[in-house]
């Protein structure tokens, strides 16, 4: 009678998983198609903001509108899937960005920003198409480097903008930052990226692939 209880219990979570899992998957194929979107309509990369909403709504989807960044955000939450501490990782990479804004409103500058970015792609790629686990001080490292970098990119919409729209600004980009990272973790979780002994799925195989071909694209297209 306890067996078949827990039987039932283990089939309904497992059927919950999934369907939990494809909704997530559902929500990063919706923002990387509004991604592909934003890049062939030329959605202006370089906008003015002049109030708390526009630094607001700005800080939501600058992280999304941009394919290369999108792609780093949704790579390190996979890869921190792989821990069962790894929600700090994609905590780092988020306050790292926030770090990246203020050296940028520091005017400090930061050589070789695009570059960095294709390059932690196309490292985050690899990553998720190797069998073996990664050092989790190693990706921290990494999610930080990439965080830094995509920050500061991300500032240049909010040069000379007020305090208070500034504010919002990192608000929103510090709110969607954190959804699609805790988001991408769940799908690996949910695909079993953190067992131990795992067998890498072969979409994360397909994923990391991905990844690395869009990195390759945007590091060409940088170095031209």
């Amino acid at each position: 009678m306890f067996k078949t209880k827990l039987s039932q219990f283990r089939a309904s979570h497992e059927f919950y998983t999934s369907k939990l899992a494809d909704r997530h998957i559902g929500a990063i194929a919706a923002l990387i198609l509004i991604s592909l979107l934003s890049s062939l309509s030329g959605t202006p990369l370089n906008h003015t903001i002049t109030n708390c909403w526009e630094g607001f709504v700005w800080g939501l989807a600058d992280p999304v509108i941009s394919l290369n960044c999108l792609v780093s955000i949704i790579a390190i939450g996979l890869l921190s899937s792989m821990f069962v501490r790894g929600a700090a990782i994609a905590a780092y990479f988020v306050l790292a960005a926030i770090l990246g804004i203020v050296i940028h409103l520091f005017q400090l500058n930061l050589p070789g920003i695009e570059i960095a970015i294709a390059i932690s792609s196309i490292v985050f790629g690899t990553m998720l198409m190797m069998p073996n686990q990664p050092n989790f001080i190693v990706l921290a490292l990494l999610g930080i480097s990439a965080g830094l970098f995509q920050g500061y990119t991300n500032a240049e919409s909010i040069i000379g903008a007020g305090m208070m729209p500034l504010i919002a600004y990192i608000l929103g980009i510090t709110l969607t930052l954190f959804a699609v990272a805790m988001t991408a973790r769940e799908i690996g979780t949910a695909m079993g990226m953190g067992e131990i002994n795992r067998i890498l799925p072969w979409k994360m195989s397909i994923a990391g692939f991905a990844l690395c071909a869009i990195g390759i694209v945007f590091l060409s297209n940088s170095m031209i």
